[in-house]
């Protein structure tokens, strides 16, 4: 393991634009749950199972009970950035970041500082009105009950992408450019398997692929540098 981290020091040290994409694992040490571990969300017991209570026809279908669990398990106000989120705006503050592409609807990467980060499935922290498009901030959700509705009677949905709904097109193109142009992707929390966001790393055109999660990953063969320990353990000694 001592190995792997010097070789990652390496190249991040020597490395001009360089992309991290990650997932769930990137916030677990901050308090918020994965879906896929031994104690994600895939594993608690609910009336529907959280990819079902996710979807964008559970929403318009049982809105009351698609907020009761988003405001039970998907809004952490109280989390901070961890290890991880602030070595990654220590990186970017140096000019050797070339941006962030995450699956998190968290926010923390912006609140440890972070400006390039393309959230492929939005964030808790913009919502909007379904009728008249008002931006409400998240403790309009977080304090109200039943549904959350606009002065205009509107239901105010939260900007992150359901299942069966698509990715935002400017943030796409964004975060592909990003990988295009990196000279260093590193790969960290994430199982890739929800697509089409793992598909996105088929656009890295470098040369070193760092791969960094606790579980294997359809990738794992794919990388150069395969590091299988969690995040803040491996970011904790750059």
């Amino acid at each position: 393991m001592h190995d792997k981290i010097q070789k990652l020091r390496q190249l991040t040290d020597s490395c001009e634009h360089i992309v991290f994409f990650g997932g769930a694992g990137v916030s677990t040490e901050s308090g918020i749950p994965d879906f896929r571990s031994v104690d994600g969300l895939y594993h608690q017991k609910y009336a529907y199972a959280p990819e079902t209570i996710l979807s964008h026809s559970f929403f318009q279908q049982k809105t009351a009970d698609f907020f009761d669990f988003y405001r039970d398990k998907m809004i952490y106000p109280d989390a901070i950035p961890n290890v991880t989120h602030k070595k990654l705006a220590e990186w970017e503050k140096a000019g050797k970041l070339e941006g962030i592409v995450t699956q998190n609807i968290d926010g923390l990467h912006q609140l440890a500082g972070n400006k390039k980060v393309y959230e492929l499935h939005g964030s808790i922290h913009r919502n909007y009105c379904t009728r008249c498009r008002k931006f409400h901030p998240t403790e309009a959700i977080v304090r109200s009950q039943g549904i959350p509705r606009c002065e205009c009677g509107g239901i105010i949905k939260p900007d992150v992408v359901l299942y069966e709904e698509g990715l935002d097109d400017q943030v796409v193109e964004g975060a592909v450019q990003a990988i295009q142009n990196a000279d260093l992707l590193i790969v960290g929390g994430t199982s890739l398997s929800v697509y089409p966001a793992a598909g996105m790393l088929q656009y890295y055109q470098g040369d070193t692929l760092v791969l960094i999660n606790k579980s294997p990953t359809p990738y794992d063969k794919n990388a150069d540098l395969l590091i299988p320990a969690g995040l803040g353990e491996v970011f904790g000694q750059l």
